[in-house]
């Protein structure tokens, strides 16, 4: 089996792990191992956090949407299962969006999903 000089590949990845960690602190972004580890973490945090924004995200609409809503003298559930009745199909970020932009907007929604519940009550 023929030989393989690893030299310029291996000098390859580690420029380009100690590139990807600039600007950690300590030893992290000079000593090449502890930049692999240190990378190695960054990454599982990107990783989980591209999924938690989703999760954070949401959570800010549903509160705006509930905000404005009790506002209008409807809880956030109310308001939600009266636009479903309704018929009316838009997502949390579009009503939150709608909420904090056109509040007159906002009003009308709120008044067509109080129709809905009162008409199926």
């Amino acid at each position: 089996m023929t030989r393989v000089k690893r030299s310029l590949h291996a000098k390859k990845k580690r420029r380009s792990t100690l590139e990807r960690a600039k600007g950690f602190r300590g030893e992290a972004n000079s000593n090449y191992k502890r930049a692999k580890e240190a990378v190695m973490k960054a990454d599982a945090y990107a990783y989980r956090d591209r999924r938690n924004r989703k999760r954070d995200f949401r959570r800010l609409w549903i509160t705006r949407i509930n905000a404005a809503a009790r506002l209008e003298g409807m809880t956030y559930g109310q308001f939600i299962h009266g636009l479903k009745l309704a018929e009316i199909e838009l997502d949390r970020k579009v009503l939150a969006d709608i909420a904090v932009r056109d509040p007159e907007t906002f009003k009308r929604f709120v008044a067509a999903a109080r129709e809905a519940s009162a008409a199926a009550a």
